[in-house]
């Protein structure tokens, strides 16, 4: 994963995409956004970074390759400078399922394997 920062390496142009805490796809290349109101300052990153955001239900972080400034975006919104605590904030405010949600998921699931195997029968 450290590989990522380090410049004329194969994964450091390009995407990382995590999905259920571990590394899915790296090296990606993601749409870009069409939207004018982008100020001209911000790269490619950015962009893809705003188009994904409209497309999908994922916060996007952004690592500025000249700065190391971190941004993030989501819903099609891009909040830049974010500083590591609030980073760490939103992060696990979207990420992270309340323990009512994973019980009552788990409640479900178990109603539809028993559902399944009483059908079965």
């Amino acid at each position: 994963m450290c590989n990522i920062f380090v410049p004329n390496t194969p994964l450091h142009d390009g995407a990382v995409i995590i999905s259920e805490n571990k590394i899915a796809a790296a090296s990606c290349m993601l749409p870009l956004s069409d939207n004018q109101d982008i100020s001209k300052e911000l790269g490619t990153r950015h962009r893809a970074a705003m188009g994904l955001s409209k497309q999908c239900d994922s916060i996007i972080v952004v690592v500025s390759e000249e700065t190391g400034k971190i941004s993030i975006a989501k819903d099609g919104t891009l909040i830049v400078d974010v500083r590591e605590d609030v980073l760490k904030k939103i992060l696990l405010k979207n990420m992270i399922v309340e323990p009512r949600q994973v019980d009552s998921k788990v409640k479900e699931e178990t109603v539809q394997e028993k559902t399944i195997k009483n059908t079965e029968k």
